[in-house]
Formats: structure tokens, C-alpha cells, sequence
């Protein structure tokens, strides 16, 4: 009958008497935490019969009723609660005092006393008064020092982003009310910890139900009181950052209409802070081109030019930052300029402020993206070259942090904030190409590691690098001669962070400028090697990365010229004394190790000595590196691997490894990669190794899958499970197919895989499903008649996995069906129509990735081959895309198969081919050695349409298209 009114932060309790005749009551009050009931034990509301005195805890903090009359108690309910929304709240004294001691408690140091202060944090976050408490500290206790007031307005801040939706209105309103009413505080720490609580409420929906706020902080502005206005600057800079969309939407009407105009105002103004401001709030919205400043863009950049020189550094700064995003949204406005604003740009590079030069540097890196770039810089290479080369020194704060005067810390243990979270990439399949394994550009690759990674921060040095990187891909050999008279007086300098920068920038231009730098390069790679072995430690290590930039030149010469000086030396820095020479060391060997795969066997036997020696001396972050270089050892040398010398010297410390880490420790990722690329290259060789490792990564997965099963049926009692640890056992469990074989049957036949894979397929994370389709492909060659009974539940899956906008997920599922079709043969007719039409979609997409294509390819054909009836129509759809796609794919099974489709399918509907025959033919002269029957297929085929009127005239065919030498000789040499 009677609501249960709560209060949430502090309380008053009143002692009211009622009568039943005149209900007059009267009250005093003590403070406590607690909340109110209200109950009645009177049959009827509006008369209750009650003559006893009572305790009523009440919600008001502090209030001064002195006495009223009810004429029942839902009438004093409503009444109280009436009373209570009108009053202004006021903090009870010994409360306050008690949130301000946790708020010095707050800053204590000690671990417990921190711990004990969370604690009552969520204790006191159950009551929303105590949000008043925070607000009134932040806003009106001036007489407590700073960082206490800022700190209770950040509790509120975490407070309003997790329980806001909790707020009663009241408390909203009051917030609301005074950090509007107090933004002007004296303060700059007060103003900007009242800013980010703005931004705060109004990032939770607050804007569209906040009405007065934006209009209010406009008006603001104009306050003669220059605290008022820096402050509501402040808070609209914040607001612009958080909802630059919201702003520019119809939702509120289009604000922008009338902020823009309002902050280009300000762009004169005589505080550098105002100016800065103003700036920075308009910058929000160039990138998303918001139509109001597309209306004035025009006073905006003549703003920024007005203003290029000014001599605050923040205002130099995000002139610099606009102007570089104008190059990317409205480089038409600027190209009258140019020259200028290239002019202005190579003064802010050179700024003192680095600050103001990291934004500057920024420009060459967007300019070289745009098509104009080599025509406007062009006539300034000769200036900005210097500039660059300048930048890319180690600045003295730059070596503190590196702890560049440290040469020997193999010793130190690292600190958990020294390792990078680290994730998994999951598996994808790709086909060897003519003329090397992978291709260049594809979303399949890998970012290159930074020279100097241990320095998270983007700064001066890493931009500058990143700036001529990209320009010496844009102007190749032309960057030389403005380039090379530096370098040779920087890579031989006495000073070793001028000597240190020269080898950065030799390795920042390797790939741009690759074939002008060749004829240096026999006396420079000596040079470097010779620098793996220098005093300085940060020499040592950025040798290592730049001699990783020109691996490739290196594996192309004679062994013993570079490639065995080289392996010996970073085999020597591998055991490094300073860690981070380690790491480079690692990295770089990676990097040698793939461009010289099988040339390294010959010294397999030094190389794994010396990488499992690194194991009992490598900290905890270089381990995780080392497990790269050992696995990427197994992928480029292969079966080679498969020695019991090599196998006896490797297996014994990864599985010790293996053991010692728990199931939930992420250090498993990168030793499970490993460890897939071992046992894909020891093949039978792993087999003592193998049942443990199965039986853990099938557990890994169980386990994975129920954690998810549970987080999903009760989200509020369970962790969402980390499905890395899932797509890593998936991934090793696909090696172990491919590399055991028939060998994993056993295996198999002895667990729920299938089970485990059904449910994978279907995960909602794509690199869970990509990951599950590379190991049922495997699964299928090796075993398959463990998964021949759930064929007829995957393939739908699979069919439904066909959408090229998960590219690695689509390209996986597409090479498990033709790793299926290959083995059910004329059973794969009822799934024929579950993914043709997909399949000939793909191949026909615009701008599909080259893996993706070649995939499709080989699948089409495979289905072809087994059901070439039921695929054969389609022909003329796929014909041309299927014989470029799979032009450049060397001599293979994969390819073999696919051709044996191409010819039966054309042999069911020879029309289908006739308009693009010419591809056919391309596509046949790639072929370098086909097998004997393969060849007679393709004699039938060719010389069956040279008799036909399909092909009477190939000469003139030949004349009239161009094609390759193989391919006349094929056309016109047929008898």
C-alpha cells in the first residue's frame, strides 16, 4: 500500500508524532546512513488509526519543517516528497567530513589503505546523495586545496559514466546546475575537471535532454571575465571532441549553424588560450566535413593563415594540425597556396617546441598520399631532406627514457608495463606464387616492427622517419642526390646519435629506394654488420633493423659474401647483454630467416644452439619475441626441420615451456604459434610430442566455449571468456593435421573435436569461425572419415561464410569446401547449389583481395572436377576471372586439380569458353610442367578448337591480342 522511499546518501532521521484527531506533528533530527519506509497498519488510507509515536528516516539532508497537518500517512508522503524537491540541498557537516577524509585517504600511496578506499567508494555509490557530496567539493569548498577537489569531481566523472542512468532527478539537476554555475571557477585545474564532467553527462544522452547547455556555454563566451570564458571554452572543446557527429546531426537541430561561425570569432582573440580553443574546437569537424564549416571554409583557412605566426605554441600547433587535415578532406582550397603553406610547414618542423614540430611533420606524411604530392614538392626536396634527416635524432629526453646510457640490463627483470598486450592473428590459408610465397598489400599482412617500439609515444623522431619512408616511395631514385651527401657524413660520424640517426634514415629509405642504393650497398652492409659490434648499444640495435630493411638484396648475393657474415653476427646479438639489442637481434633474424627460408639449412644445427641458449637467458618480453624467430625458423626451412639432431636440441625447452605456463596465462599465444609452425615442420617428427599438446589445445577450446556459453545465458555473474586463447589451440591443432597427416587420426577418433568445430564454426567472433575453417580443411586431408558424417551440417555453414566482407573468414571457408569436394567426389552434388552462386560472385567482385580470388579459383574448378555437369553451365560467368586469377599460382596439387575441373567442364559446354578463349589459353601457358594426362587435356582442348570454326584463324588471333611467347607456341605449334 505504502511506497518504499530510499535515500542514498545521507540521512536524517524525525521523530514524528501523530495523533489521530488534530495530526499535528513535530520532529528533531540526527545524521546516519540509511533509507525510509513508510508503512501503515490502517485498513484505510484516508483515515488511519494511529496514535503511537514512530521513527520515520527521512531523505531530506537537511531540511527545516517545523510542523504541518496530515490527514493520513500517503498524504504526508506526498507531501514530503514535494518538500523535498523544492529545497536546496545542503551537506550535513560530519558527512562532508567523512567524504573529505576518504579523499585524502584517496591519495594515500599504501596498497591497503587504496584498497579500503575502493571499498567504501562502492559502498557509498549505492546511495546517489553522496554524488552531491562529490560536486559540492569540487564546486564550493574552496577553502580545501586543489587536487581534492579536482579528484572529487573525477570520482563523480567515473560515477556519471557507469550510474548515471541511476540518478534520481534531482541529483542530476543539481549537478547539472553547478557545474554550469561554476565553470568560471578561478582554478584552471577546477574549470578543467568541470569541463570534463560537462562532457561527461553529455556523452551519456545528456545533450538531447540537456537543453540549455550548449546555448548556455555560447553565451559564456562572451563574459568579460576571462575564467568564465576560458572555462566554457574548455568545456565546449571537450564536447566537440566527444559528439563532433551529434553536433552536425538533426537531432539537435544543427548547433554547428551557429557554433562555427561563433568560434572563428574567437580566432582574434587577445588571450592565446581563447585563440588555442577556438582552434581546436573547429578542427573537430574537418575531418567529418560538417556542413557549417563547409560553408566557411573559406574565413576559417584565411583565419589559419592569419594566424600561422603566432607566438603561442599551441596555437602553432593546431594551426598545423587544421591544415593538415584540410589536406586530406579539402586539398582543392589549399593548392592556390601551396607553395606557402609548404614553406610554412618546413618552418614549424624546425619549431623549438617539438610539439608544434611533430603536428608539422605530420604534413609530408599526408601530402605524400595525395596525387599532387611529387609535383608540389618537387622544388623543396633540397630543403626539406635536411629537415627529415634532422628529425630523426634521438633528443636527450629520448635517451633518458631508453636508457640509452645502459649497456648491459639482461639481468633486470622486466615490469609488466614493458610488455605490449599481445594478440593472436589468426590462421589464413595462401597459395605460392611465381616469383615468391606471399603478396605485398593484402590485409593478410603484418605491420613492420618499430625501430625504437619501447617508445610508445609517436614523436618527432619516429614521424620524421615515417615521413621520408613514404616519400622515398613516392620520388624512388630521385630522392638520392639530395640524400646520399648526408648520409655518408652521418653513417661515419665520431658522435654516435648523429651516427645512430644516419643508419635510422639508411633504413627508413630501404624499400623506396632499393634499386638506386644497390651499387652502395656492397660497401654499406659491411659498414653495418660492422655496427652490430658498436659500444653503444641503440647503434647495436637500430644496425639490426636496418639490416633487416635490405635482408633481401643480402639473400640475393653469394652466401658467403653478406648472407653468412650477416646470420653469424645477429646470431652473436641475439645474445646480446642489453635487452633491447636482444629484441632488435630477434626481430631482425625473423626478417632473414623468411627471405632465406632453405638457404639457412646448411647451418641449422648453429642457428637453433644459439636460440636455445637465448631460453635460459631472455627476460620475459624478449622470450615472447624469441618464440616468433623459432617459429618463423620452422616455416621458411620446413621438413627440414625433421632431423632428430635439430629435434633434440629444440623440443626439450619449448615443451618445458609448455608445461610451466597455466591454461589462462596469455603467454600461451605466441608459444602456441610457435609451436604450430614446429609441428607443421617436423611432421612425423612430433609424434612423441603430439598427445599432450592435442589434448591441451582440445581442453583450450572446451573450456573457451563454455566460459562463452555461460557469460551468455548470465552476463552479470560471468566474465566474457578471451577467445584467443580458442583461435591459438585451433590454430595449433591445425598444424598438428597438417603436419602429423594420417598420424592425428588417432587423435581424433579419441576426442569431441567435431563436436568442439560445429559449434566454432558458428562463433560470432570472425577470427573464431576463420580460424575453426582452417583446421576443418586440414581436418578433411587428413582424416576424413572423421568428418564425412557432419558434412551435411557444415556445409550450410560454410555456405553462409561465403560474404566477402569478412575477407580471411570467407577466403578460409572457401578452401575447406574445395579441400571437401576434392574428397567426396560425385557426393558433393546436393551441396552444389549452397555455394556456386556465391563462389562466382566473389570471382567476379571488383577489388577482391588476390588470395581471396585465387581461392575461389581453385575451389570452382575442384567442384567442377567432381560435378562438372552441375557446374559447367556457369562457365561463361566465371571463365575469364578464373583463368587470371590463376595465372601467376606456381605448379602445384591445388592447381593441378583445379585445370583437370576447368578442362571437364569446358568439355561438357565447349560454348561457354568460346568469347574468352584466349584467357584458357593464357592461363595454360602458365603452366610449367604439367603432367602427362593434365597436358593431353589440354592438347584435346586446344587443338579440338583449332579444328573447330570456334578457333579456324589462331595466327590472326595471335595478332590481334597480346600474348605471352609460351602461348603463340602453343597456338600455332599444335599439329
Amino acid at each position: 500500500m505504502w511506497q518504499r522511499i530510499y535515500s542514498s546518501c545521507h540521512i536524517h532521521v524525525w521523530r514524528i508524532s501523530l495523533e489521530e484527531e488534530c495530526g499535528r506533528f513535530s520532529f528533531k533530527r540526527r545524521g546516519q546512513f540509511g533509507s525510509m519506509e513508510l508503512k501503515s497498519n490502517a485498513s484505510s488510507p484516508q483515515k488511519p488509526r494511529c496514535n503511537s509515536t514512530r521513527l520515520v528516516e527521512s531523505p531530506i539532508i537537511g531540511g527545516h519543517i517545523s510542523s504541518c497537518r496530515i490527514q493520513s500517512f500517503r498524504t504526508l508522503s506526498i507531501y514530503y516528497i514535494r518538500v523535498t524537491s523544492s529545497m536546496e540541498w545542503q551537506p550535513d557537516e560530519q558527512s562532508l567530513q567523512q567524504v573529505l577524509q576518504l579523499l585524502k585517504d584517496s591519495q594515500s600511496p599504501d596498497t591497503a589503505t587504496q584498497r579500503a578506499v575502493q571499498e567504501k567508494l562502492e559502498q557509498l555509490n549505492q546511495f546517489p546523495d553522496f554524488n552531491n557530496y562529490l560536486i559540492f567539493v569540487l564546486t564550493s569548498l574552496k577553502s580545501e586545496d586543489e587536487p581534492t577537489r579536482s579528484l572529487s569531481g573525477l570520482i563523480l566523472k567515473n560515477n556519471v559514466k557507469a550510474h548515471y542512468q541511476n540518478f534520481p532527478p534531482n541529483v542530476a539537476d543539481f549537478i547539472k546546475r553547478e557545474c554550469l554555475n561554476n565553470i568560471g571557477d578561478p582554478s584552471p585545474l577546477i574549470r578543467a575537471t568541470i569541463g570534463i564532467l560537462i562532457t561527461t553527462i553529455a556523452s551519456k544522452g545528456e545533450l538531447r535532454t540537456w537543453p540549455e547547455l550548449l546555448p548556455q556555454l555560447c553565451n559564456l563566451l562572451n563574459s568579460d571575465d576571462y575564467n568564465t570564458c576560458e572555462g566554457s571554452f574548455g568545456a565546449l572543446q571537450k564536447i566537440c571532441e566527444d559528439s563532433s557527429e551529434l553536433l552536425d546531426s538533426d537531432a539537435l537541430n544543427r548547433p554547428l549553424n551557429i557554433m562555427i561561425p561563433k568560434f572563428l570569432q574567437f580566432f582574434k582573440h587577445c588571450s592565446p588560450k581563447i585563440r588555442s580553443h577556438a582552434i581546436a574546437c573547429v578542427n573537430q569537424f574537418i575531418i567529418g566535413r560538417a556542413q557549417a564549416l563547409m560553408d566557411n571554409i573559406d574565413t576559417f583557412i584565411e583565419s589559419l593563415f592569419a594566424l600561422a605566426g603566432d607566438e603561442d605554441c599551441e596555437v602553432r600547433k593546431n594551426v598545423c594540425r587544421a591544415l593538415v587535415m584540410l589536406l586530406e578532406v579539402r586539398i582543392d582550397r589549399l593548392i592556390p597556396h601551396m607553395h606557402s603553406i609548404i614553406q610554412y610547414m618546413l618552418q614549424r618542423t624546425q619549431d623549438p617546441d617539438e610539439n608544434v614540430a611533430l603536428e608539422a611533420c605530420e604534413f609530408w606524411l599526408t601530402l605524400a598520399e595525395q596525387p599532387i604530392c611529387k609535383e608540389a614538392l618537387s622544388g623543396h626536396l633540397v630543403q626539406l631532406i635536411p629537415i627529415l634527416v634532422n628529425g630523426m635524432k634521438y633528443s636527450e629526453i629520448d635517451i633518458i627514457l631508453l636508457k640509452g646510457d645502459v649497456e648491459e640490463d639482461e639481468t633486470v627483470p622486466d615490469s609488466e608495463q614493458d610488455i605490449k598486450p599481445r594478440f593472436h592473428k589468426s590462421r589464413t590459408v595462401t597459395l605460392q606464387h611465381e616469383g615468391g610465397d606471399g603478396e605485398e598489400g593484402e590485409d593478410f599482412d603484418d605491420d613492420e616492427d618499430d625501430d625504437d617500439d619501447t617508445l610508445s609515444d609517436w614523436n618527432l623522431r619516429k614521424c620524421s622517419a615515417a615521413a621520408l619512408d613514404v616519400l622515398a616511395n613516392v620520388f624512388r631514385e630521385e630522392l638520392l642526390p639530395h640524400l646520399l651527401p648526408l648520409l655518408k657524413g652521418l653513417l661515419f660520424h665520431p658522435d654516435w646519435v648523429i651516427k645512430e640517426s644516419g643508419i635510422l634514415v639508411l633504413g627508413a629509405i630501404a624499400e623506396g629506394c632499393m634499386q638506386g642504393m644497390v651499387p652502395y650497398l656492397p660497401e654499406l652492409i659491411p659498414h653495418l654488420i660492422q655496427c652490430l659490434c658498436d659500444k653503444k648499444a641503440l647503434v647495436r640495435s637500430i644496425a639490426c633493423w636496418t639490416l633487416s630493411r635490405y635482408a633481401h638484396w643480402v639473400v640475393s648475393q653469394p652466401p658467403d659474401a653478406h648472407l653468412k657474415p650477416l646470420m653469424t653476427e645477429l646470431l652473436k646479438r641475439i645474445l646480446d647483454g642489453n635487452k633491447r639489442v636482444q629484441e632488435a637481434a630477434c626481430s631482425a633474424f625473423a626478417t632473414l630467416e623468411e627471405e632465406a627460408c632453405t638457404e639457412l639449412v646448411p647451418y641449422l644445427s648453429f642457428i637453433l644452439d644459439t636460440l636455445v641458449f637465448a631460453f635460459g637467458k631472455y627476460q620475459h618480453k624478449n622470450l615472447l619475441i624469441l618464440y616468433d624467430a623459432i617459429g618463423t625458423l620452422a616455416d621458411s626451412v620446413g621438413h627440414h626441420l625433421n632431423q632428430p639432431e635439430y629435434i633434440q636440441k629444440l623440443m626439450p625447452p619449448l615443451i618445458a615451456k609448455w608445461n610451466e605456463l597455466k591454461d589462462e596465462d596469455k603467454d600461451l599465444f605466441p608459444l602456441l604459434e610457435c609451436l604450430s609452425s614446429v609441428a607443421t615442420a617436423l611432421q612425423s617428427g612430433f609424434l612423441p610430442y603430439c598427445e599432450p599438446v592435442y589434448q591441451r589445445c582440445v581442453t583450450l577450446v572446451q573450456k573457451t566455449l563454455a566460459q562463452a556459453m555461460m557469460y551468455s545465458q548470465q552476463p552479470d555473474q560471468y566474465e566474457a571468456p578471451d577467445k584467443d586463447f580458442m583461435i591459438v589451440a585451433l590454430d595449433l591443432l591445425s598444424g598438428l593435421a597438417e603436419g602429423l597427416g594420417g598420424h592425428v587420426d588417432t587423435l581424433v577418433s579419441r576426442s569431441n573435436i567435431m563436436t568442439l568445430l560445429f559449434q566454432c564454426m558458428q562463433d560470432t567472433m570472425p577470427e573464431v569461425r576463420q580460424s575453426s575453417f582452417a583446421l576443418l580443411g586440414d581436418l578433411t586431408k587428413a582424416c576424413f572419415p572423421h568428418v564425412k558424417p557432419c558434412i551435411a551440417e557444415f556445409m550450410p555453414i560454410l555456405g553462409k561464410n561465403l560474404n566477402p566482407e569478412f575477407i580471411s573468414v570467407c577466403n578460409n571457408a572457401t578452401w575447406a569446401i574445395g579441400e571437401i569436394c576434392m574428397q567426396m567426389g560425385v557426393e558433393m552434388q546436393p551441396y552444389i547449389p549452397m555455394v556456386l552462386n556465391q563462389l562466382v560472385e566473389i570471382i567476379n567482385r571488383p577489388n577482391t583481395p588476390k588470395t581471396l580470388l585465387e581461392n575461389t579459383a581453385i575451389t570452382i574448378g575442384r567442384l567442377g572436377y567432381v560435378c562438372p555437369q552441375e557446374v559447367a553451365p556457369m562457365l561463361p560467368q566465371f571463365i575469364r576471372p578464373w583463368c587470371t586469377s590463376l595465372r601467376n599460382i606456381r605448379d602445384n596439387e591445388e592447381k593441378d586439380s583445379a585445370f583437370r575441373g576447368i578442362c571437364m567442364m569446358i568439355g561438357v559446354n565447349p560454348g561457354g569458353v568460346v568469347q574468352d578463349f584466349i584467357f584458357f589459353c593464357d592461363a595454360v601457358a602458365s603452366w610449367v610442367n604439367p603432367k602427362d594426362d593434365l597436358r593431353d587435356m589440354f592438347y584435346k582442348i586446344l587443338h579440338g578448337f583449332k579444328e573447330q570454326s570456334f578457333y579456324t584463324h589462331p595466327r590472326r588471333c595471335v595478332n590481334r591480342r597480346r600474348v605471352n611467347g609460351k602461348l603463340i607456341h602453343l597456338c600455332i605449334a599444335l599439329p
